[in-house]
């Protein structure tokens, strides 16, 4: 299914979110007690009336973690949440869906599919988007992130 080449300079609805290596695993789902993560949950859920907040699927969500990237200080910040069906998940965490389906012997189609479709564009574009994440990756990459929870911090017990 061809939707028509997209402008990239516009903004894309969906977009791919490659996190820099030094912040793989640097999350506050990690860093809270599963009671408040729960919580953040919820709320996201609610806030989003219980649908992906890109697509507005209904079903099962994600919660997922909005960051800031501080290119000059280098500094991973964690500004909000945001409900995300799997497919708009797995766009996001496109490089993490890639070897998940590589381990389980599946396709990524479905997610290329979804991005083609939320953005109505054609397989260039988003071959071309896909490339600009992947430099902005490896450009991250060569740099050290901290981990900044922003007004989130203080959800986290030591």
């Amino acid at each position: 299914m061809v939707y028509g080449r997209c402008d990239l300079s516009r903004k894309l609805r969906l977009t791919i979110e490659l996190v820099p290596r030094s912040c793989w695993h640097g999350n506050i789902r990690n860093l809270c007690p599963k009671s408040v993560w729960d919580e953040i949950r919820k709320n996201t859920f609610d806030e989003y009336g219980h649908k992906c907040g890109i697509c507005d699927k209904r079903g099962s969500l994600n919660c997922h973690e909005i960051w800031h990237y501080d290119e000059r200080n280098y500094h991973q910040i964690l500004i909000g949440f945001i409900a995300l069906c799997g497919l708009c998940h797995n766009v996001k965490h496109l490089g993490f869906a890639f070897a998940l389906a590589r381990k389980k012997g599946t396709g990524i189609e479905p997610v290329i599919e979804h991005f083609l479709k939320i953005n109505q564009c054609d397989e260039h574009s988003f071959e071309q988007h896909l490339a600009e994440a992947a430099e902005q990756w490896r450009r991250r990459s060569k740099h050290t992130w901290r981990l900044d929870l922003g007004e989130y911090a203080k959800l986290v017990t030591k």
